[in-house]
């Protein structure tokens, strides 16, 4: 019998040992919950500026395909044909020899909006803006809008 009981003793003890402690497991969670408050947003920081460097490549795309255009059209897309001129023949044209994108379509910006194209522009003969984030005019931060003109556009 003595020989039964320490072998139930000895289950107790093993069952004790083995596993984690809930106090322990708690720990390592608030851990891991600290690290993730720190490096959390740095790394939402860093897609947020990935977003707007391919909006500005984005932009300076349309701007070389755009300037293909004008060498064999003679002048930039009209505000109403837009950058589509530079996918599909726009309807007054005679001489074309797109498409200029690569895709054959006008792509969407980083954000999933469409592009405005302008023309005339203030600045020059026309201008692309990304509306950034919110898909808005003005903002600030990843909200801003991006042009062409390299500064943040803003209309009235």
């Amino acid at each position: 019998m003595t020989l039964h009981v320490e072998t139930r003793g000895r289950r107790a003890d093993r069952r004790a040992e083995a596993g984690f402690t809930l106090v322990a497991m708690l720990v390592v969670i608030a851990i891991i919950g600290l690290i993730m408050g720190l490096v959390g947003p740095r790394v939402l920081n860093y897609l947020g500026d990935s977003k707007v460097k391919a909006a500005k490549l984005q932009i300076e795309s349309f701007s070389s395909s755009l300037d293909l255009f004008y060498l064999d059209v003679g002048r930039y897309p009209t505000g109403s044909e837009g950058l589509s001129a530079l996918a599909q023949r726009p309807g007054n044209t005679t001489i074309w020899n797109g498409p200029y994108l690569k895709t054959g379509a006008v792509p969407t910006d980083p954000w999933g909006h469409i592009y405005v194209y302008r023309a005339p522009a203030e600045r020059g003969p026309y201008e692309i803006v990304s509306l950034g984030s919110d898909g808005q005019e003005g903002g600030t931060g990843t909200a801003a809008d991006i042009s062409n003109d390299g500064a943040a556009a803003s209309r009235p």
